[in-house]
């Protein structure tokens, strides 16, 4: 079957725009369907116990203490402390338990028999499991004695500090706000309990699972799961059969005469693009050893190997978890963004032999602009978790921390992060702009500027809240930030850019490649955009989401089987070569990501992604390890391989080495699978198992963190990480070497063409 790329473009755009109208209508419905925050919670007697005011300054104290990157809200966040909603549920339910026992029988709950525990947990799951018709809320006694036993509890935990818990004193800096933020926990937990108006569970679909609180798996979880299993099976044969029967060439080596990159002219604009890589390699080397501590914070939650107390220095209250995880995601998304940015104003000009007037300049002004924003985000952040910009600046979540994972930083540091994209993508078009003129709009370089374009229009999602949201409307519109990117634009963007490399290398003709990237392009977009809502299950919106997010997450693996199959054709194509194929270590990185990215977004991603395993599996260390075999293993591994094909073509040919990028190559893949297959998936199996038999705060409990046979295969990470961190040095000193080593660039009027434009620039689209 052979279809036209301008066939594949009509539909490309069709899917665009229903996917938006689609989502635009779940906006609405949600906000229309969201849990209220009711004004007042009463006592038996009438007394006023919480506000909405209180309520919405807890979530503010949450946000601005960067309680987020500690644990978690509603199953999202960090994962080294509770999880706010599942311990505030739980803790309820044994003060009201402890509250029956004393008041019946005058005795602890857990020294009653059986039948007696039995009758207080029916009289608990009554008390809980009910409606809400608008209005105060209104505890009973025993309600309300949780609810204060509760909030004393939160303020010896993080006002006063909890060392065992890896909680640092005046981690919220006083009790009072320490008070207001138990009251916000306890709200998530109230949605966790209470059914939604209409329907036999509740706002968050019964999560988490606490059978004494009512909080079983519904029927939609156990029906939509039984469905994704047959779409599994179905998307499975589609893709296979899309592979088959479609006709994409595949990169072939022999018979090709390849560049070579003596041939290969180097302009300004592409030598200045190169110097995004050593700040790429020093961000890189800072996250790592960020993630190093964070692994250890787990074995040793108060020190390090008794290393603070040799200096005097307490590292707890210096780099606590919460401070470290947030510089720890945040440099993962920015050097990887740090090398798609360069590569993305390095590949015009390899194409085209184009130099537009200033270009080195705006592409200098680029990388300056962005480490004045990353500096001053991350100082923000600081300033935050120090309370030196606290909640009673009303700018606290302008220029300090906003609290909220993977945009932590401050709004004002957001928008310049926007314009940096608004740039880029500009320049994208002004190097792009000979091959613009030429081809259709459905053409090579016009998906690039689509996918550059699309990256920062998603990024603008994160404006559409403010503190004063409510919290399930929050992880709304940041999950559109996060996923999107990741599921849509990301992407988009990784395929088209795979596809102009390939043509770069000569490995592919430029219609060919223009059809692969729109076909991929349609199927994640198709599925992607949608698909995100699955994280929409568990936090209080509408669960009209189930059936989309299960339908849409299961086809996901179809353009994941694509780009599966497209990997294994690269490496029959590698496999084929010789010696003189000068591209053999970049194209080995393009792999290793399509490998990587069917393993961590593919095989993981669509096992926790069946609702009723995500019903007890969500915010374990099944998604850990989800997450570090797609981030890296995907988009990491394809940053690296830029890199590399950068450096290929602008270090001197005859000084040319290879060998310490192939150990940091090596070290990379082996480090990753030591940690997520040896680490990370066995210890999210065994958070599944304890969540489906001794509920889901159990799981995320300290006595589960510190159990002999978790605290060996936390342990047993430390191998991987040392892999990661020793390639990711031996990268870094490379790249640095490699800096004195690069070619002299030539004029723009010393290239009118060039070698690879001149194979180009001719083509006719149809």
């Amino acid at each position: 079957m052979d279809v036209t790329r301008k066939t594949l473009a009509k539909i490309l755009v069709v899917v665009f725009v229903a996917n938006l109208v689609v989502m635009g209508a779940g906006a609405l419905y949600s906000y229309q369907n969201a849990p209220p925050i009711p004004q007042e919670v009463v006592g038996p007697d009438g007394q006023t116990i919480a506000t909405d005011e209180r309520i919405q300054a807890g979530k503010a104290t949450f946000q601005s203490n960067g309680l987020m990157n500690h644990g978690s809200i509603l199953g999202n966040g960090a994962y080294f402390g509770v999880d706010f909603t599942a311990d505030a549920l739980d803790l309820k339910t044994q003060y009201m338990q402890e509250y029956y026992a004393n008041e019946r029988r005058g005795q602890s709950y857990r020294s009653l028999p059986d039948a007696q525990q039995a009758a207080i947990d029916s009289r608990v799951t009554n008390e809980l499991d009910t409606d809400y018709d608008g209005g105060p809320v209104e505890y009973s006694a025993a309600e309300l004695f949780a609810h204060r036993q509760i909030r004393e509890e939160y303020v010896d935990r993080y006002a006063n500090g909890a060392r065992e818990r890896g909680v640092p004193a005046g981690m919220i800096e006083n009790p009072e706000d320490a008070r207001r933020f138990a009251d916000f926990a306890l709200w998530t937990a109230w949605v966790s309990h209470t059914d939604r108006p209409g329907a036999d569970y509740s706002y968050t679909n019964n999560w988490p699972y606490n059978p004494v609180a009512g909080n079983v798996p519904a029927g939609p979880t156990v029906v939509w799961s039984a469905v994704a299993m047959v779409l599994l099976i179905a998307g499975a044969g589609i893709g296979v059969w899309l592979y088959h029967s479609i006709e994409l060439a595949e990169p072939e080596i022999g018979g090709i005469e390849i560049p070579d990159p003596r041939e290969v002219d180097l302009l300004p604009s592409q030598r200045a693009a190169t110097r995004y890589i050593p700040i790429a390699a020093l961000l890189f080397v800072v996250q790592v050893l960020f993630g190093a501590l964070l692994a250890h914070y787990y074995v040793e939650r108060d020190g390090f190997f008794g290393l603070g107390d040799l200096l005097g220095i307490d590292i707890l209250q210096w780099l606590p978890f919460a401070i470290s995880k947030t510089y720890h995601l945040d440099l993962a998304i920015l050097w990887v963004a740090t090398l798609w940015i360069g590569a993305g104003l390095f590949l015009p000009g390899l194409l085209t032999g184009h130099e537009p007037d200033h270009q080195r300049t705006l592409v200098n002004v680029l990388l300056g602009a962005l480490v004045v924003v990353v500096v001053g985000g991350f100082v923000g952040v600081w300033l935050g978790f120090k309370g030196v910009i606290g909640t009673d600046n009303p700018l606290w979540w302008i220029l300090g921390n906003e609290g909220l994972e993977y945009v932590e930083v401050g709004r004002l540091w957001q928008f310049g992060l926007l314009l940096g994209f608004v740039l880029w993508t500009i320049l994208l078009y002004r190097g792009f702009k000979p091959i613009l003129e030429r081809e259709s709009r459905y053409g090579l370089a016009h998906m690039i500027i689509y996918a550059g374009g699309s990256i920062g229009l998603l990024f603008v999602a994160g404006v559409l809240y403010t503190p004063q949201t409510n919290m399930v409307m929050t992880e709304f519109w940041r999950w559109w930030v996060v996923h999107m990117w990741v599921e849509g634009s990301f992407e988009f963007f990784i395929v088209a850019v795979i596809g102009i490399t390939l043509v770069s290398m000569g490995l592919l003709k430029k219609r060919s490649a223009e059809k692969a990237v729109m076909l991929q392009a349609l199927f994640v977009m198709g599925s992607g955009v949608i698909g995100a809502s699955h994280h929409y299950w568990w936090v209080g919106l509408p669960d009209v989401w189930i059936p989309f997010g299960s339908i849409f997450s299961t086809l996901e693996l179809i353009p994941l089987i694509l780009i599966l199959f497209e990997a294994l054709g690269q490496y029959r194509a590698l496999a084929t070569s010789d010696d003189s194929f000068a591209y053999r270590l970049p194209f080995m990185f393009i792999i290793a990501s399509g490998a990587w990215n069917f393993l961590g977004a593919g095989v993981l991603g669509f096992f926790i992604n069946l609702p009723m395993i995500n019903y007890y599996e969500h915010g374990t260390y099944m998604t850990v390890a989800h997450a570090h075999a797609a981030m890296f293993g995907a988009f990491g591994f394809l940053a690296l391989g830029m890199a590399v094909y950068m450096l290929r073509l602008t270090v001197d040919p005859d000084r040319w080495n290879e060998r310490r990028l192939r150990w940091a190559f090596w070290l990379w893949n082996a480090g990753l699978a030591i940690m997520v297959l040896i680490s990370l998936l066995p210890i999210g199996f065994l958070q599944l198992e304890t969540a489906f038999t001794q509920g889901y705060d159990a799981a995320r409990s300290l006595a589960f963190y510190n159990g002999d046979l978790v605290q060996l295969l936390f342990w047993a990470r430390f191998p991987g990480d040392t892999l990661l961190i020793l390639g990711t040095v031996v990268f870094a000193y490379d790249v640095i070497r490699k800096r004195f080593v690069l070619r002299e660039t030539s004029t723009p009027d010393e290239t009118p063409g060039g070698t690879i434009p001149d194979r180009i620039l001719p083509e006719d689209d149809d």
